[in-house]
């Protein structure tokens, strides 16, 4: 009955596979939003925005910290084109906390030289790792 409603997940990193399994459901952020993908699913092609990314297999939840990529998703796979993805275990707490730091303290302490959306982007990134970790 597992085989009705699982489909093919393939996470592709710059230097690695990164995953590379049949799941029933995967749901990360995209730029439109947070999505989730059941099998059958209509095709489309989003970009990923940081966040955790929950893979639901048949036994049981798998959790990874994605910041970046292209996802394409077909009704019976689905393929993402990461930048960085990291497993819980890979990510070092004490450089992630002191990221979230850095970041928030540029973004308080901006002035005119400041790039905001760098930033930002190292903000989202330093609170997605702290979460997955979670």
């Amino acid at each position: 009955m597992a085989e009705e409603k699982s489909f093919s997940l393939k996470i592709i990193t710059p230097d690695r596979v990164f995953f590379e399994d049949q799941v029933e459901m995967v749901e990360f952020n995209t730029t439109e939003g947070e999505i989730g993908v059941y099998k059958n699913h209509i095709p489309l092609t989003v970009i990923v925005k940081p966040g955790v990314l929950t893979i639901t297999m048949e036994n049981g939840e798998k959790f990874a910290a994605l910041h970046s990529g292209f996802a394409e998703i077909l009704p019976d796979k689905i393929t993402i084109l990461a930048d960085v993805i990291e497993w819980p275990e890979e990510i070092d707490v004490d450089r992630a906390t002191s990221a979230k730091e850095r970041a928030e303290a540029r973004l308080q302490e901006k002035t005119e030289d400041t790039d905001v959306e760098r930033a930002e982007i190292a903000l989202r990134r330093a609170l997605t790792r702290i979460e997955v970790l979670k």
